[in-house]
């Protein structure tokens, strides 16, 4: 049967609570058991896709399609599982579903409220990730801050749950901080105490708490807190500021969470193999080597934006014993030629990710001109792929002023066009080229040999592609298409043979790297920069 943890967060958000969710299912998984985690967000968006990444970070986007919360990319990587659609749940798309019935007619004329409607729904949507994954462990992480108002139906709804497993099948872990108070030396506990007390307002007592803090809690604090808070002294668990994220597992086994967590849902407490997970952050904090890495992209002001290419980038440099230092490079500043070789004289290589939009373009065009030109190794993803394209039309085939027809319709050389499955789509929300799809790799490119094989599957989020019209003029003048759909209609990866790494590719690599399993693109481009500074 499956045991069901739910996780909330008190007093502010940004806690962590998913990586908390994520370590502890890193934790569960290095015992044997399997483990999946779901993220409820409160939000009324159907689903981020739709959203600023100004406003959410990135957009995370699974094999079947879903676009999520970026914690999925946290959980994916830490429990090292693919999830799906049913592991995002947001208000938006629980409202949307239970309209839609009511429009059918599907509760057969019953006044529809927030419960037993809206809950039943929720819960529904546990009772799917469940039935898709049949884990040993379910980990629902409830977005926001306890006490928001727009998350009360999934409080609820836990609640109700709860009581209907029963006891000794669930478990809620809450997550709150404890301010320090430079001044006086102190930590305090008084937002704590009443972000618990919320909690069991709304019915729901912790069995553990997880203390975010950014200095040590002494063992007298975490009694206190255990006293006033109705919690056992031993699931008071502290999780200090860490170095580095995938720190935080083996600082949650020294505190004894998992163990915690298994003892109250009765199952048996099995030694952990973290070996892999100990060496991965040993080598990330005593790296042999360093490079500097410029991320050039819109969103640079918010990290988050570009999370899973950081993380990409991190697990190839620790595979190859070395730190990467990002430069983040805001495209909009690389206004001249100039100027974009002036921003990358002092890096190592170069990755242009993703986005949307006219702003920026002229400035990324300016970055992969200097890279190709300069031998500088380098790595497009999606948008950076079609920058590549379109930089490599004007300046080396000649087509002046090409373009994407997403930046000027009009261009009289649309190097970039939207898909023909896309042009009578409306509206934005989940209309994309969404998901994973299958890739065909050239014989001898470099996409294949760092694959090293023929036939990839890779997730996409598109609406425009390298028009068919131009790919043989590009290709006569040196720029290959390394990687096609099965059809061979659809450009995946394009490469410059002439540079050492000049690879480019239609899809999103970065969500499906892994700490102890770096993916190939971006593993070539970090051992290609090593080379080369070496």
């Amino acid at each position: 049967m499956t045991k069901y943890i739910f996780i909330t967060g008190g007093v502010v958000s940004s806690l962590g609570k998913g990586i908390v969710a994520a370590s502890l299912g890193n934790l569960l998984r290095a015992r044997g058991y399997s483990v999946t985690v779901q993220k409820f967000d409160p939000y009324i968006n159907v689903d981020p896709g739709t959203m600023s990444p100004f406003q959410h970070g990135e957009v995370f986007v699974t094999d079947d399609g879903a676009e999520t919360d970026l914690d999925l990319g946290h959980y994916e990587r830490f429990i090292d599982t693919s999830l799906g659609k049913f592991n995002n749940v947001t208000s938006g798309s629980v409202y949307q579903t239970v309209i839609n019935k009511e429009r059918q007619g599907e509760y057969l004329g019953a006044t529809v409220q927030t419960i037993p409607h809206i809950t039943n729904e929720i819960k529904s949507r546990i009772q799917k990730v469940v039935k898709q994954f049949n884990p040993d462990f379910l980990i629902a992480e409830i977005g926001g801050t306890i006490g928001d108002i727009e998350g009360l139906p999934f409080i609820e709804s836990i609640r109700q749950f709860r009581s209907e497993v029963g006891v000794g099948n669930s478990i809620s872990i809450h997550v709150t901080l404890l301010p320090y108070l430079p001044t006086s030396g102190e930590l305090k506990t008084k937002p704590s105490q009443h972000s618990v007390n919320t909690l069991r307002s709304f019915g729901i007592q912790p069995e553990i708490l997880v203390l975010r803090t950014q200095v040590p809690v002494s063992q007298s604090e975490k009694d206190k807190i255990a006293l006033f808070c109705s919690v056992s002294k031993d699931c008071v668990i502290e999780c200090i500021d860490m170095d580095t994220i995938y720190e935080v597992p083996l600082a949650l086994e020294n505190q004894n969470l998992a163990q915690s967590v298994l003892k109250l849902l009765n199952v048996k407490n099995k030694l952990p193999n973290l070996k892999n997970w100990k060496d991965l952050v040993d080598k990330i904090k005593h790296p042999k080597h360093e490079l500097k890495v410029a991320l050039a992209g819109k969103y640079t002001e918010l990290n988050d934006a570009y999370i899973s290419v950081v993380e990409s980038l991190k697990h190839a440099g620790c595979a190859c014993d070395t730190k990467v230092k990002i430069k983040w490079l805001a495209s909009e500043d690389c206004t001249s030629y100039k100027k974009a070789q002036e921003m990358l004289s002092d890096v190592d290589a170069l990755v242009v990710p993703g986005g949307f939009g006219f702003r920026g373009i002229e400035g990324k065009l300016n970055v992969i001109r200097y890279a190709r030109e300069n031998n500088l190794p380098f790595l497009g993803l999606c948008l950076g792929m079609q920058c590549a394209v379109i930089e490599y039309a004007r300046n080396v085939v000649g087509l002046k002023g090409a373009n994407s027809t997403e930046f000027d319709e009009k261009t009289q050389y649309p190097v970039i066009d939207l898909m023909a499955e896309q042009k009578n789509v409306g509206g934005y929300g989940g209309t994309m080229r969404l998901g994973a799809y299958e890739c065909h790799l050239k014989d001898g490119s470099k996409a294949q040999k760092a694959y090293g094989k023929k036939i990839i599957s890779e997730r996409h989020r598109h609406r425009y592609e390298v028009n068919n019209e131009f790919k043989h003029i590009i290709e006569e003048n040196g720029l290959i298409f390394s990687g096609k759909s099965p059809d061979g209609l659809l450009a995946e990866i394009v490469e410059y043979p002439k540079n050492d790494w000049f690879v480019a590719c239609q899809f999103h690599p970065e969500f499906k790297s892994r700490p102890n399993a770096a993916h190939p693109l971006f593993l070539g481009l970090v051992k290609t920069a090593l080379k080369n500074k070496k």
